[in-house]
């Protein structure tokens, strides 16, 4: 278990560093290099637009490579899903910007960002389900919870890389050249983790099936379709928790409030440090009081700090900021160290790969792309601290504890327990 929970925290690790450099990127320089000929407002917004792409994309990945998950094997869709997301986000570091080749640098954006999201919609199912189904009934809050420290990983390692080059290069350089070297070293990170990835065993959980879906997704749509959008509207609150603080404030205090780009990026990676330290533990937690009533503690959480950390991020002083943003991401990952768990206990074994999915990615749809975008907006049209912000990440928190509140609770129960079935 160890090993194979290692190899898929490094998996997501890299997918994740692939999604999250793009994000990075997006809110630092790609407005000015790709579009030049739109206000510092509104190149934003459009490079927001292209960083909401990916998500839109992840929930046809997750069709995709889930029908594959659930015909084929969990194992297979592992692979194919990191070399589609490591070859996209090297080619958008080598894409010319809107000055070289004009109209196509933008487009070449977009389609790329759109093969990202489109591997790591597959990427998330697949490496939580090889875990979960592998993991002890008593203990798969636990080892599920590897896979959800990935993210962590990835962010920490594209912002680290970010910040090591915002830090040494000059602001000219850091715009011509600086800004594409995270992208390569994708392809160095998406090759070691092929290799950890070879030597993975199929799950048993799979290989005990005899009768698998042949049309997954029809399946999920016809028997579990109340489920796939209740799991959605529920995740949603933590995309767009992440997002704000990760992607939208390192914008907001870069452009609004004149914090140097080192100062947010340290700020935004110290509290994501704790968040990532913190989520075994919460895991090991739902083993033992359940995974609803963690997530409802977490949405409750968020809902009540959303006015807080915009009043604290408005201040510009480095302490209060990662104080607001060590609150959002608590809150955060007492939902979001449990769903490794939770949602594939949700679905039955023969859809799982899809509905599981499926479910998570579009949740990353509603919170996840249209948050930075939202929120850029309306912080331009508010004073210096966006209440606006507060009020809108709140109503989603609001939204995803009804979700929450109406799914069931699935821990198992003693040592050994049948494959809960739900939706």
């Amino acid at each position: 278990m160890l090993r194979l929970a290692a190899a898929s925290l490094a998996g997501t690790a890299i997918e994740f560093y692939d999604f999250f450099v793009y994000g990075t990127a997006a809110a630092l320089v790609l407005g000015p290099l790709f579009f030049p000929t739109f206000s510092p407002v509104a190149g934003t917004l459009a490079a927001f637009g292209t960083f909401g792409v990916g998500f839109v994309a992840r929930p046809l990945g997750s069709i995709l490579f889930g029908h594959f998950g659930d015909r084929r094997g969990r194992r297979p869709v592992l692979v194919a899903s990191l070399l589609l997301t490591g070859a996209s986000t090297v080619a958008v570091g080598c894409v010319p910007s809107y000055g070289s080749i004009g109209v196509a640098a933008p487009v070449l954006l977009l389609v790329l960002r759109f093969l990202q999201g489109l591997g790591l919609g597959g990427e998330w199912g697949g490496a939580v389900l090889l875990t979960a189904e592998h993991a002890p009934a008593g203990r798969r809050g636990l080892w599920s919870s590897f896979p959800q420290i990935g993210p962590a990983v990835g962010f920490l390692l594209a912002n680290g890389v970010m910040l090591a080059l915002s830090a040494t290069l000059t602001d000219a350089q850091f715009a011509q050249w600086g800004w594409r070297v995270p992208f390569w070293v994708a392809g160095v990170l998406a090759l070691g983790g092929l290799w950890l990835r070879s030597s993975l065993a199929e799950s048993p959980r799979f290989l005990e099936l005899g009768d698998h879906a042949r049309v997954p997704l029809a399946e999920v749509v016809r028997e579990h379709w109340r489920l796939v959008l209740l799991t959605a509207g529920a995740l949603s609150v933590g995309y767009a928790v992440f997002y704000a603080v990760t992607t939208w404030s390192l914008a907001y205090g870069t452009e609004r409030l004149g914090v140097s780009r080192t100062v947010m990026l340290t700020c935004i990676m110290a509290a994501v440090v704790v968040k990532g330290s913190l989520t075994p533990l919460v895991a090991l937690l739902s083993d033992r009081y359940g995974r609803r009533p963690l997530c409802l503690l977490g949405c409750t959480a968020a809902a009540l700090w959303m006015f807080p950390m915009v009043a604290l991020l408005a201040t510009g002083a480095p302490l209060l900021m990662f104080v607001g943003f060590l609150g959002a991401l608590l809150a955060f990952v007492t939902m979001f160290a449990v769903v490794g768990a939770y949602l594939p206990e949700l679905y039955e074994p023969r859809v799982r790969c899809t509905g599981a999915a499926v479910g998570y990615n579009l949740g990353g749809v509603v919170g996840g792309a249209l948050t930075p975008v939202v929120a850029t907006a309306l912080a331009e049209h508010g004073g210096r601290v966006p209440w606006g912000v507060g009020a809108y990440l709140t109503g989603i928190a609001l939204f995803s504890l009804g979700c929450f509140a109406l799914l069931p609770e699935t821990r198992p129960v003693g040592a050994v327990a049948a494959e809960p079935v739900a939706g």
